[in-house]
């Protein structure tokens, strides 16, 4: 990278952003393309989709603007999409305040933050261009210059729709410094910046006895006032509260309801009628997104409130539960640990999905339905069909759940255990096993969980060590095998001879003795009963096998074991069932022979080559399975 060149170059890319001229010319641009003139909210809908968009294998709408932060809570994220689509067609959803409502850590602040940082890097892009009266503090839409009696016309003449009216700073400057001709007032593009105070603003209640109202509407700049005369003039008058800064882009109104109520007031006004009531002036207009988060409890201590009735009914709900899929549980601590400088400690195969299942399951109500165990319904949630249900239940279990997702361990909290397990002196790796004993020790740490929710939890952590324990050996059990490939292969060819033979109803011919020979029942049961494949299923499974092979035949290609998923399964753990003894004393035995020793080698290369161990965490696990083998 040549950081001087690449320096120049931005230089050149922020001269461009730099454009100044007058109202003439950007009615020209505006005609051309009416999108610059966007309202806020239409501005928003049109920077999300312009991410793109994306159907889930569960038929869900995946807008890839928030994909690579956000996981597993695409319904949410649907509803806030659909919000601003509602809004952006001057709906009356628009005059509404959005708040997100849910537990700690579930991505309620994310959602805020990507909106705004999506505003600051949209506004510098062509599509997302964005053009202001120049030198006021509100940014003001240019189009707000155009008298109201003309306004008509340059709807119905132009299509460019004019909302709103100036500001008084913009006002004043119109009536006294370009006596009413306004295609010659200056204007300029601007950028949306939280730092510099455009389009993006944040207020955070405090105190209510030390904060003033100014900190949203503005005050009265004492120091002009001897200039002026009096405080009605606009150029007394301080433009620079967060609703005034944020005009025509978002405002974030963090932990809303814990505000004193004198703040909720200006909301009222804002909400409903788009106004700020700002000192000595009249009403001022702001088009502006008001975007707040909080919890439940606040939540409904605020609706509890009689006082309150007049800005409920300005509020879009819109409610962010923890995701409950396991694998969008193991992205989202992925993001979170690149984000940390622990690049050194390697995390073992199927640590995260680990602490992902246990995270899960206290996230999940217990269900109604027979035979419905909260591990089978993760399993569903997570895309997985399980003997006795499939995803076409997934709905039902949803629609049965009320509150899921509401309550539970928070990512946070996993993230901070293992963090705790990664930072350890001489920890080169960490395990499963090693990321279950962080989150049990931490439980004690935990500031409010009950008892009973602790003793929850420690089975919880159980469920999740037994889910491990059977990876753990399909994990050895899989670099057993493929050492032995060619064993794999043979049983297979036996097993599709058999297969075939059975289907067709024709005789085998033994290779040795050349005489005719029944199906072998032993061989072909000893395999599909590896997968659970019962007595009355398993024609219907063979016929499968043997159109998936006449299916690849069609298309040029030959059929293996690695073909079919389940058959995959199943020739594993049978191959895996006959070596059980060679793998317990190969693993177990604390001085291996020579050939002991070749065996486990190769199956920790193996490990090490094909499924991501280093060799510390390799030979962890061969000890841990050879453990559970012994048991």
């Amino acid at each position: 990278m040549d950081l001087v060149k690449r320096l120049e170059e931005y230089r050149d890319r922020e001269r461009e952003l730099m454009w100044e001229g007058t109202f003439a010319e950007y009615f020209e641009i505006a005609c051309k393309k009416p999108a610059v003139a966007r309202l806020s909210h239409e501005r928003i809908y049109d920077m999300i989709m312009d991410g793109g968009v994306d159907t889930t294998r569960t038929g869900e709408t995946r807008y890839r603007f928030f994909s690579d932060e956000i996981f597993g809570i695409e319904k949410p994220l649907q509803q806030i999409v659909d919000y601003f689509h509602s809004a952006a067609q001057r709906l009356e959803v628009r005059k509404r305040v959005l708040l997100l409502m849910g537990p700690v850590g579930g991505g309620k602040s994310t959602i805020v933050h990507l909106i705004k940082r999506g505003l600051e890097a949209y506004s510098r892009t062509p599509e997302g261009a964005i053009y202001a009266i120049k030198d006021c503090p509100m940014h003001e839409e240019p189009l707000h210059l155009i008298p109201y009696e003309l306004r008509g016309e340059v709807e119905k003449d132009f299509g460019l729709y004019v909302e709103g009216d100036l500001c008084p700073h913009c006002r004043y400057m119109v009536d006294n410094n370009y006596r009413g001709r306004i295609e010659e007032v200056p204007l300029k593009r601007i950028t949306f910046s939280e730092k510099y105070r455009v389009g993006v603003g944040t207020f955070t209640p405090s105190d209510p006895k030390s904060q003033d109202i100014s900190e949203l509407v503005g005050g009265i700049d004492l120091s002009t006032i001897g200039e002026v005369g009096v405080e009605s003039d606009p150029r007394a008058y301080r433009f620079d509260g967060e609703l005034n800064i944020a005009n025509r882009g978002v405002m974030e109104f963090v932990e809303m309801l814990k505000t004193d109520e004198k703040f909720l007031y200006v909301l009222l006004t804002l909400s409903q009628e788009q106004n700020i009531k700002t000192g000595r002036f009249s009403m001022i207009y702001a088009d502006e997104v008001v975007v707040s988060h909080t919890n439940e409890h606040e939540y409904q201590s605020f609706v509890g409130n009689k006082k309150s009735e007049a800005l409920q009914d300005r509020i879009i709900l819109a409610k962010v539960p923890y995701n409950l899929r396991v694998s969008d549980e193991v992205k989202i601590y992925e993001k979170l640990l690149k984000q940390s400088s622990l690049q050194n400690v390697h995390i073992a195969p199927y640590t995260l999905r680990i602490a992902s299942i246990f995270a899960i399951l206290t996230r999940l109500e217990p269900s109604k339905k027979a035979g419905m165990s909260l591990m089978k319904k993760l399993k569903l949630y997570d895309g997985e069909d399980m003997e006795d249900f499939k995803q076409k239940d997934v709905r039902e279990l949803q629609e049965e759940a009320v509150r899921e997702g509401m309550d539970g361990i928070s990512p946070r909290y996993v993230i901070n255990r293992l963090s705790n397990a990664l930072i350890k002196n001489n920890v080169t790796y960490i395990s499963p096993i090693d990321a279950l004993r962080a989150l049990r020790d931490g439980l004690d740490q935990h500031t409010s969980i009950t008892r009973e929710e602790r003793e929850r939890y420690l089975n919880f952590i159980h469920e999740a060590r037994k889910e491990y324990d059977e990876i753990a050996k399909k994990e050895v059990q899989r670099a057993f095998v493929y050492s032995y490939e060619e064993s794999a292969r043979t049983m297979l060819n036996n097993y599709l001879d058999n297969v075939e033979s059975y289907c067709n109803k024709t005789k085998l011919r033994d290779p040795i003795t050349d005489e005719e020979m029944e199906p072998d029942e032993h061989l072909m049961r000893s395999i599909e009963e590896q997968i659970g494949v019962s007595e009355n299923a398993k024609r219907s499974f063979r016929e499968e096998i043997l159109i998936r092979i006449s299916s690849l035949a069609r298309k040029g290609l030959t059929f293996d074991y690695t073909s079919h998923e389940r058959l995959k399964e199943a020739i594993e753990k049978k191959l895996f069932a006959d070596l059980r003894d060679v793998v317990k004393i190969t693993t177990s035995t604390r001085t291996p022979d020579k050939e002991q020793l070749r065996k486990i080698n190769e199956v920790v290369e193996r490990l090490v080559a094909e499924q991501g161990y280093t060799y510390e965490s390799a030979n962890e696990l061969l000890r841990y399975t050879g453990s559970l083998l012994n048991r």
